[in-house]
């Protein structure tokens, strides 16, 4: 848990790089996330090195060996050792800042091999932007307090700045909320057997949350070998365009405990992505109305729904990535439910006449505010390519814990608590009616209904009947008030006569 002494380091490492002149809040993640990396490579090379001292060995493939760096971009020789964090933390604010933009930084970005530089990745194009040198010394100072072995403490400290770059108004759009993403992963209940992909993970929440799923459901499963391995290196798999995002995304990993993750730079939707029968577990909230090459879209995609609109494309894409029996649990706007176009019938009767759709979970419009307003829902289906789809579960969410105005304040009505309970327990939801939160409706009567999934479609409104006073017992009652206000006016100009 993070505590208060940790948010406020945070907050004032924040604010160093306003007063720095950096105010975009997707960049002063960036790079906090490169430093957090420079300090992370160090702190687990002293590990090692206290481990093989113990042992009287010497540490294999350090990251900081001995002798001399060849920086390709100054073409001149540094000391490894002065690349290190315990070492340049300590020099002059100039001498830091020097040794950190042109030396360190380089270092980092050349960094592409061993399982603790699977971030480096995707650091071809990163731009060091911190401008002067008495604002890295306060974020330097701020960061070496924060022990970075801690992966608990470290995974809770990145996604409390996850939360501040939402908070920020800016570039929320990269951050579905936590609580919805954690609501998700509770339904779905990823094991150490799943092979999990978000196909556009931007930050990584969904399958962060997934790990810490796992985490939290399987210690004792964990400490054997062979799931250890796949926990680090094969459970996990994210695709994004954004190679900024992809950088938080790698950093948000590998702070909770995956070292080693198989996320990389691939447009989703385009022929570069051939995974087909892969998966057995999508959880994600793919873009709404996102930007597209359609002529580059690929053609197994436009054959299960021919359209430009990506939320359809990306629901045609979870159809093709899972392995049969492989599961989804998908955000989408409430278009997809109720449009009319061919793409709009064309996915929805995919997923309910060759696949098993299991459940529609409409979300109040509030969910996404302050920066989006739209309506949106969850869908959840299996892969069959054979049907099975025998009557569908709709839940009715009103609540979610915070307001559904743009100030989003933690409130008391939440509805998440009992949608996973239900949704676990669906056998208990055969007697409800369409006047309750949750009902099922038989597939022959979506069919009927043109495959509409919108709950209004299906519920039924109760209406109370409500009986009113007739206008002449009104009209009498606003003569007597009238009276009476005459009455005590008079009384009051009397008295004051």
């Amino acid at each position: 848990m993070i505590t208060g002494e940790i948010k406020n380091r945070i907050d004032t490492i924040w604010d160093a790089f306003w007063t720095g002149g950096i105010t975009n809040s997707i960049t002063i993640l960036e790079q906090m996330t490169y430093l957090f990396f420079m300090k992370m490579l160090d702190d687990a090379q002293k590990t090692k090195e206290a481990n093989a001292s113990l042992m009287g060995v010497e540490i294999k493939e350090p990251t900081f060996k001995t002798g001399m760096w060849h920086n390709p971009d100054t073409d001149k020789d540094v000391p490894y050792d002065s690349l290190r964090w315990s070492v340049f933390k300590n020099k002059e604010a100039e001498e830091m800042y020097r040794l950190i933009s042109r030396d360190v930084f380089a270092f980092i970005k050349n960094l592409n091999t061993g399982k603790e530089s699977a971030y480096s990745r995707f650091m071809a194009n990163a731009t060091f932007m911190i401008q002067n040198p008495r604002t890295l010394v306060k974020i330097v100072e701020g960061i070496d307090s924060l022990d970075m072995n801690n992966r608990d403490t470290m995974g809770d400290v990145y996604e409390y700045i996850l939360g501040k770059m939402a908070a920020s108004g800016t570039n929320g759009q990269f951050r579905t909320p936590r609580h919805i993403i954690r609501m998700m992963v509770e339904m779905m209940k990823p094991t150490l057997q799943d092979s999990i992909c978000d196909a556009a993970m931007g930050s990584a929440g969904f399958i962060v949350e997934s790990a810490k799923y796992i985490q939290e459901h399987y210690k004792n499963e964990l400490l054997k070998k062979g799931n250890a391995e796949h926990y680090r290196n094969g459970l996990l798999h994210g695709f994004d365009t954004d190679a900024t995002m992809l950088r938080i995304g790698a950093m948000n990993l590998m702070l909770h405990g995956v070292d080693n993750p198989d996320v990389e730079y691939k447009d989703s939707l385009s022929t570069d992505n051939t995974d087909e029968n892969k998966y057995t577990l999508c959880l994600a909230n793919p873009p709404f109305a996102g930007s597209l090459d359609y002529e580059a879209v690929s053609k197994s995609l436009l054959a299960i729904t021919k359209t430009k609109k990506t939320e359809l494309l990306f629901m045609a894409l979870f159809v093709r990535m899972l392995q049969l029996g492989g599961r989804c649990a998908s955000i989408v706007p409430d278009g997809v439910l109720f449009g009319t176009s061919t793409g709009h019938l064309a996915i929805r009767k995919e997923l309910v006449d060759n696949q098993r759709l299991q459940a529609v979970i409409s979300m109040p419009s509030g969910v996404f505010k302050p920066y989006a307003g739209v309506s949106t829902a969850i869908l959840v289906f299996t892969k069959t390519n054979a049907g099975g789809t025998d009557k569908v579960w709709f839940y009715d969410m009103k609540a979610d814990g915070f307001s559904l105005d743009d100030k989003r304040n933690p409130v008391a009505e939440n509805d998440i608590p009992d949608i996973i309970e239900r949704f676990h327990n669906l056998e208990g939801e055969e007697g409800r009616t369409r006047k309750d939160k949750s009902f099922f409706v038989p597939v022959e009567e979506i069919r009927e209904k043109g495959y509409d999934l919108s709950i209004n479609k299906y519920k039924e409104i109760e209406r109370e009947k409500i009986e009113y006073e007739s206008s002449d017992v009104i009209l009498g009652r606003i003569v007597e008030l009238e009276s009476e206000i005459c009455i005590a006016f008079d009384e009051l100009r009397q008295k004051l006569m």
